[in-house]
C-alpha cells in the first residue's frame, strides 16, 4: 500500500519495499524430525517443509497442481518425496516434479511445483528466496563458534515482529538510536564498509561497557550478509568472547520472524555472558516499540549527519527485484 505524507512542498511516500532476495531461516533444525511435514508461510508464499528419509530438509511450493490441495495438511513423506493427501501424487523434494501417480501410469508434463533451494547450517534450515526465481548467488556463512570447544552451547531466541524486515536491518547503520532508544550516554562512534562484491556490510561501533570485572572500551562489530543474515560481536574485554548470529525472515510485507544464536566463551559465561544475553534480548524490546509504531518511508528526509543510514539505503536496493 502506498500513502503520501508530509507537509506543504514535501511529498513523502510511505510504501513497503517488497520482499528482498536472499537466504532466510524458516525453522530451527531441531524443530523438524525425519519424515515430518510442516506448513510454512514465508515470503508471502505457502510452502511445505519436510525432512526426507535421507535426513535432508526439502521445501516446495505447497499447493498440488492437480486440484490445489495444500500438501502440508495431511501430506506424507515417501522417501525423498512428499505425497499429496487427497490423491497420492508424489513430488520430488529436489526438483519439484511429480514422480508417481498411484492410479495412472502416465505423468503429465505440467505436474510439478516450485522447488526452493535449501541449506541446513548453524542449526537452522535456510531457504533461498528470489522474486525472479534466480539461483543462489552467495552462501550462508558458517558460525564457527558452534564447533569451537572454547565457546558455550548457544542460547536461542525467536521473535515475531509486525514490521517490514528492512526496518529491523536498518538498526545496524543507525548509531544515533543507540543513545535515544537504548540509553547510551552519547552516540557511539561508528565506522562502516561494504565488500567488493557489494553483498557484505560491516559496521563497527565503539563505546564503554560496564561489567562485573571492570569497565572496558569495547567495539560492537556488526556483519551483515544481504538483508537477512547478520552477526554481532562485542570485543575489548580481555579474554572474553561475546557473539550473536541471527536470521531475520520476511513473512510478508508487514511481518518478520527473527531467530538468534547467542554465545559467550565458557570462561566468561558467568562473568559477562548472561548479562550480555539479557541486555541484547531486552534491548530488542525497546526497538519493538519503535518498529511496531512506524511506517516505511520510501524517500525519507535525511540530514547531513545521517551518512550511515543513507549508505545503508543505497546498499539495500540491490536485494530487490523490479518485478512491476
Amino acid at each position: 500500500m502506498t500513502q503520501k505524507i508530509g507537509g506543504v512542498g514535501t511529498e513523502l511516500i510511505a510504501k513497503d519495499p517488497g520482499i528482498p532476495n536472499g537466504w532466510y531461516a524458516v525453522a530451527w533444525s531441531k524443530e523438524l524430525d525425519r519424515g515430518e511435514v510442516q506448513r510454512l508461510y514465508c515470503f508471502e508464499h505457502e510452502l511445505v517443509l519436510f525432512r526426507a528419509r535421507s535426513g535432508e530438509p526439502k521445501v516446495l511450493s505447497a499447493y498440488c497442481p492437480h486440484l490445489g490441495i495444500h500438501m502440508a495438511k495431511g501430506g506424507r513423506v515417501m522417501g525423498e518425496t512428499v505425497r499429496c493427501p487427497q490423491h497420492g501424487w508424489q513430488f520430488d523434494g529436489d526438483s519439484g516434479k511429480c514422480t508417481e501417480i498411484p492410479y495412472c501410469d502416465e505423468i503429465p508434463k505440467r505436474a510439478c511445483v516450485r522447488k526452493w533451494d535449501v541449506v541446513e547450517r548453524n542449526r537452522m534450515i535456510f531457504v533461498w528466496h528470489h522474486a525472479e526465481e534466480k539461483p543462489p548467488s552467495w552462501e550462508v556463512p558458517v558460525v564457527s563458534q558452534l564447533e569451537d570447544p572454547e565457546w558455550s552451547e548457544p542460547r536461542t531466541f525467536t521473535l515475531e515482529v509486525p514490521v517490514h524486515m528492512q526496518d529491523m536491518a536498518e538498526n545496524n547503520l543507525d548509531p544515533v538510536h543507540f543513545q535515544y532508544v537504548h540509553g547510551m550516554d552519547s552516540v557511539p562512534e561508528t565506522e562502516f564498509e561494504i565488500s567488493e562484491d557489494g553483498r557484505f556490510l560491516k559496521a563497527i561501533g565503539h563505546s564503554e561497557m560496564v561489567t562485573p570485572v571492570g569497565t572496558f572500551q569495547t567495539s560492537l562489530i556488526r556483519d551483515t550478509w544481504g538483508l537477512g543474515l547478520s552477526s554481532v560481536e562485542t570485543t575489548g574485554i580481555p579474554g572474553v568472547g561475546l557473539f550473536m548470529f541471527s536470521s531475520t525472515t520476511p513473512v510478508d510485507n508487514r511481518n518478520t520472524t527473527t531467530r538468534w544464536l547467542l554465545f559467550a566463551t565458557k570462561n566468561a559465561i558467568d562473568i559477562a555472558g548472561e548479562e550480555w544475553f539479557e541486555g541484547i534480548t531486552k534491548g530488542v524490546m525497546a526497538d519493538w516499540d519503535v518498529w511496531t509504531n512506524k511506517i516505511h518511508i520510501e524517500n525519507p528526509v535525511f540530514c547531513k549527519a545521517d551518512a550511515p543510514l543513507i549508505a545503508f539505503r543505497k546498499w539495500a536496493r540491490q536485494f530487490y527485484s523490479n518485478t512491476d
